[in-house]
């Protein structure tokens, strides 16, 4: 994936104040999102969600219009910051996005609850909301 950039959740969080055509996309679950929160200003579309658990076969287009919307360019160039639980979810989601020709993709590592714990606990090691960043919840 030659253009995808890695960036930490503080690096993501500076370079979104910094880019106001970039859009910012939390592609876990509905669930996820609604329920144990999500980064404030993270527009929500889901890669894989319930009930079915399948690739959302409409990723790739609710993207472009999302990001259309927001930079109000050419969405193959615009910046799209992804991010997931973990950052596992954003590597797979950023792949389709650079086979459909989007050339500036941005992988939140550590993603908004980062890895588990020794107790399999999320949220105490790494992660957006780990790193005292901007979220809410339902």
């Amino acid at each position: 994936m030659s253009n995808v950039t890695h960036l930490s959740p503080q690096e993501s969080y500076d370079f979104l104040q910094r880019e106001p055509k970039a859009s910012f996309i939390d592609i876990r679950s509905s669930m996820e999102y609604l329920f144990v929160g999500h980064p404030k200003g993270a527009v929500h579309i889901a890669w894989i969600d319930e009930p079915d658990w399948e690739i959302n076969p409409n990723f790739v287009k609710e993207v472009s219009r999302t990001v259309e919307k927001k930079a109000k360019s050419d969405p193959k160039e615009a910046p799209i910051v992804l991010i997931c639980r973990s950052g596992v979810r954003t590597l797979e989601a950023a792949e389709v996005l650079e086979d459909a020709g989007f050339n500036n993709i941005i992988h939140v590592v550590e993603g908004f609850e980062g890895e588990r714990d020794d107790d399999f606990h999320r949220s105490t090691m790494g992660g957006w909301r780990f790193r005292g960043l901007p979220w809410e919840q339902c």
